[in-house]
């Protein structure tokens, strides 16, 4: 191949075009410029050069976006059409290579060199366009895309450039193979780029058919299984049955109408219905659809239980099932009077509040059942997430209803007793704030229009006589404690676990340990034992394990022949249950200076704080320890003020401070404390300490103090006194203002506790310390 001729001419740039020496074609042209580039070789030698854009989307391409081979091309003929473009003939001539670009304003001017095919006649050539000829016509007999008279046409060419160029034009492959093959100059180079392109062409065409068949039998498949499933439903239209999805929204329309809706979410029903009955099976939505009626229908919307308003027969339930406790059972009496006089539908919201082992939950089981009603728990404790209570939209994938909702299709009826178990231990995260959202839930005033993300029709919930509980009170959200009438359970006294042990408890583990009620007998002063010396709450969870121990023992010994008959008495206890694990009652032998019994309020009920003062010769520094809380630290501070204040009248030298250091130490430091009522406490042992004087031992107190020694009411009484009680203490300090709050304490406490209600921190010592001051 040899460099011919170099031209200067016109350029006209092409789109989606190529076009081949020896090609004769038509082009419709309409840019301007390329009109002047056509005018401009008509007026000259009616040569122009023809290159192809590297993007076909540019209107006005600069010389970087074209490619640099083209053809030097032979403007036959030109005419213009009616729509302002120019139709052109043209002729390929020669490959050639732009040498350089010009600029003109109205059209682009290039100067060209050709290349002028060489006559090549070797057999290695002819082999190639043997193998050319061959492997086009295998093409063309699997593509319908070129005539077999192309390959007619074709096959008499003798030149091999030119036949490579021919066959190249008619095969639909991207421009810039195309482009490749222009630009190959080598005729053999051309001829096997050609060959492979032909060969990668097959193999496109043979997968094309493979996937055209396996489409064409899976088609074949589907309408065949389509014809077989319509005689299949006739079959059995004709025998009565009902089949697939017509059969299924026939029964779910049937379910619908029987669950007794509200008419707005029946619509609502219907409407997902009728979306379910044409959406396909397969779809994922068909699933969500159907999950969503389930829950509507399986809802209870309207089936109601009849409430048993048998005052007598709720009283002899509630008394069967639990010993004491007669304000709560006094006030679910209360609530059963007042319904059967109004007929009124509104339950109340009550809220149990006490440490753990009292009997919250199984009293709102027994409630439920002197009403007659179903009973249903959810348990709150740990659940942080608002959409437990609310429900996850339809759109997540696995949503489903809230607890609330959860709960209400578990009861099947509209109007249960339905337990928030631990409503104290919710939590609050990121995700939301169930607590706020419980607020709708116990609203009386909001509760008939419950909304469920997931169900996202009103739910009404006035039916329900919702029962929560809880352990602590303080940790409840205010606005929710506000919705709840809160009934106080603060522990049991030992004699009314002596009765719960022997009524209900003993029974029980009998039952759950295989033994008859003859084969054990604990005796009262062995129960009296277990609660003193081997249990220290306010419930009966530790007592019922302890006797639970008792039981397994027993029937160890029966099964091993040891013994046929057991009975447990204040002499072997011991052998049963080991060492006595508490000393019964907490309070000092002896009169101690510098110690004084505080009353506190736990978790788990009512206990004794032991307060100690020491004195050390310094310079009036306060060491307070015990891991104390804020309060408690303040309170000490506050004590010691007050006995600055007042050292001259309680007989205490008045630079004691400027002499001593004080500690004042609260023990089991482990365990923090805190609280407003050891005031008068911390001031009675500093008191003591600084004057010598010892305090009683049986003598414990409650109550805040103020600089001017006022003494302020506390909280808790109730439980303080049991604790008191349990640690064998007989008299008790309490505010003058907490007079009110002795009502609450039941008879056996107040009968075995003196009670002294002081208004002044004299009034206190007076009753504390013994002895005259020394």
């Amino acid at each position: 191949m040899s460099e011919q001729t170099v031209y200067s001419i016109p350029l006209l740039p092409l789109r989606g075009l190529l076009v081949y020496p020896t090609m004769v074609l038509h082009l419709d042209v309409g840019r301007e410029r390329s009109i002047e580039a056509l005018e401009r070789a008509l007026m000259d030698n009616h040569l122009i050069f023809l290159t192809t854009q590297k993007d076909m989307n540019i209107d006005n391409p600069s010389e970087e976006d074209l490619y640099r081979i083209g053809t030097l091309t032979k403007v036959k003929q030109m005419l213009k059409l009616p729509n302002g473009t120019i139709r052109v003939l043209v002729e390929g001539l020669r490959r050639g290579r732009i040498k350089e670009f010009y600029h003109e304003e109205k059209y682009f001017h290039v100067v060209v060199e050709t290349f002028e095919e060489e006559k090549m006649k070797d057999i290695e050539t002819q082999a190639l366009m043997r193998t050319l000829l061959d492997t086009f016509e295998q093409y063309i007999k699997m593509s319908k895309k070129i005539t077999a008279e192309t390959f007619t046409t074709v096959s008499d060419i003798e030149e091999p450039g030119r036949l490579a160029d021919i066959i190249a034009s008619h095969l639909p492959i991207k421009i810039h193979q195309k482009q490749e093959i222009l630009e190959t100059v080598a005729i053999k180079e051309r001829l096997q780029k050609l060959i492979d392109i032909l060969h990668n062409e097959k193999e496109i065409l043979n997968l094309e058919k493979k996937i055209g068949q396996r489409v064409k039998q899976s088609m074949e498949r589907t309408q065949k299984e389509y014809y077989l499933r319509e005689q299949m439903k006739a079959i059995q239209k004709e025998l009565g049955d009902k089949e697939g999805k017509t059969g299924e929204v026939e029964e779910l329309t049937k379910r619908i109408e029987d669950a007794g809706m509200p008419e707005h979410v029946k619509e609502t029903a219907m409407k997902e219905l009728g979306r379910y009955e044409s959406i396909p099976t397969s779809s994922a939505e068909s699933a969500v659809i159907r999950n969503y009626l389930e829950w509507l229908i399986t809802i209870p919307w309207s089936k109601a239980t009849k409430d048993d308003l048998n005052i007598k027969k709720a009283e002899r339930i509630l008394n069967r099932d639990h010993y004491g406790l007669e304000k709560v059972k006094e006030r679910v009496l209360e609530y059963l009077a007042v319904r059967k006089l109004t007929r009124s539908v509104k339950g109340p919201i009550l809220c149990l509040v006490g440490p753990p082992g009292v009997g919250k939950t199984s009293l709102a089981r027994s409630i439920a059942e002197s009403l007659n009603r179903k009973f249903v728990r959810v348990s709150l404790g740990g659940v942080r997430d608002e959409s437990e209570i609310r429900g996850h939209r339809r759109t997540y994938v696995g949503a489903m209803p809230g607890r609330i909702i959860r709960g209400m299709q578990k009861a099947g009826t509209i109007n249960p007793v339905f337990l928030l178990d631990e409503i104290d231990k919710m939590s609050s995260d990121f995700r939301g704030d169930p607590s706020a959202a419980m607020l709708e839930v116990l609203d009386p005033e909001q509760n008939h229009a419950f909304s469920d993300h997931f169900i996202e029709e009103p739910y009404d919930l006035s039916n329900v006589m919702f029962i929560a509980t809880a352990n602590d009170l303080s940790t409840i959200p205010g606005p929710l404690r506000d919705r709840m009438e809160i009934i106080s359970i603060p522990g049991y006294t030992e004699l009314e676990k002596i009765h719960i042990a022997k009524d209900h408890l003993l029974p029980k583990q009998l039952k759950e340990n295989g033994l008859k009620k003859g084969q054990l007998q604990i005796r009262n002063d062995a129960i009296q034992d277990i609660v003193r010396y081997y249990t220290r709450e306010a419930g009966v969870r530790g007592l019922e394990r302890q006797l639970a121990a008792i039981c397994r023992k027993t029937a160890k010994m029966i099964v091993a022949g040891e013994k046929r008959r057991v009975i447990v008495t204040e002499n072997n206890l011991e052998e049963f249950l080991g060492k006595k694990i508490f000393r019964y009652g907490s309070a000092e032998k002896v009169d101690q200076i510098g110690v004084a019994n505080g009353l506190a309020y736990t978790p788990v009920g009512g206990d004794t704080l032991q307060i100690e003062v020491s004195l050390a010769p310094g310079k009036g520094k306060l060491v307070l320890t015990g891991k104390l809380g804020d309060v408690m630290k303040e309170s000490a501070q506050a004590a010691f003020s007050y006995v600055r204040s007042n050292a001259k009248e309680l007989g205490i030298e008045e630079d004691f401070h400027e002499k001593y250091d004080i500690h004042i130490h609260v023990p089991e430091g482990a365990v923090p404390k805190d609280g407003p009522s050891a005031g008068i406490t911390m001031a009675t042992a500093l008191v003591s300490a600084l004057t010598n004087r010892p305090v009683h031992k049986e003598v414990g107190m409650t109550g805040e103090i103020t600089l001017r020694g006022r003494v302020l009411p506390i909280g808790g009484l109730k439980e303080k006194s049991l604790g008191a009680h349990r640690a064998g203490l007989k008299t008790i300090i309490v505010p003058q203002e907490n007079e009110k709050d002795l009502d609450d304490i039941p008879t056996s406490i107040r009968k075995d506790l003196h009670f002294v209600l002081v208004s002044q921190m004299d009034e206190v010592l007076k009753t504390a310390l013994a002895g005259d001051n020394q």
